[in-house]
């Protein structure tokens, strides 16, 4: 029996319009961030869930706890499920980082895992705590169907790992609010079968 896990991003969060590095500050969902993970957690067709994983920050806990009351699963919460954190760049938008920091921003979107926002975390540092912390679910919940609910950045690391895909390529996989992932273990061998699916809205089946 194969055991899979569910990779899903949080829903849209407030002043998400103004595309800011948001990383490791606390957040809440939009209105709109609210409905769709509502609407995430009543089209998820995923049988009986044994746990519901989440990032401790507001955003990711309050999209865990609308899967969680949908599929009847407790939440527990992780640390090493949050999103990186973006030092000097936390709070800022884009654009603004593109203006202050351009040679750093070239630099990281051309090679993330060779440059990283100064007294932020590397990839390299996201990948050594989140990789063991799924593993070690992993293990614990052989045979069975979970969740994980984190953030974008957290998901492509993920994704990349499992896939066997160079880390440098993070940013060729895209993870919308609300994003749904799937992979299942056959024998330990991961296979992905749902990359940013889009469970909500007009939208609903892409992927």
């Amino acid at each position: 029996m194969a055991t899979i896990i569910y990779l899903i991003r949080h829903g849209e969060t407030q002043g998400a319009e103004s595309r800011r590095y948001k990383g490791q500050t606390d957040v809440p969902l939009s209105e709109r961030g609210i409905q769709q993970m509502e609407e995430v957690s009543r089209n998820l067709d995923s049988g009986p869930l044994a746990a519901v994983y989440s990032s401790d920050l507001q955003r990711a806990l309050r999209s865990a706890e609308c899967i969680a009351h949908s599929k009847k699963a407790a939440v527990v919460t992780r640390t090493e499920f949050r999103e990186r954190n973006f030092g000097q760049w936390e709070g800022l938008t884009f654009d603004e980082c593109r203006e202050r920091h351009p040679e750093e921003f070239s630099a990281w979107v051309e090679n993330p895992l060779q440059f990283s926002p100064v007294g932020g975390e590397s990839t390299l540092a996201v990948r050594d705590r989140v990789v063991p912390a799924v593993e070690s679910l992993l293990k614990f919940h052989r045979g069975e169907a979970f969740v994980v609910v984190s953030h974008g950045g957290v998901n492509r690391v993920l994704l990349c790992h499992f896939l066997g895909a160079p880390l440098e390529n993070i940013f060729r996989i895209d993870q919308s609010f609300g994003a749904v992932n799937r992979v299942d273990f056959w024998d330990d061998f991961p296979v992905v079968t749902l990359i940013n699916g889009v469970f909500y809205g007009p939208n609903i089946g892409k992927q």
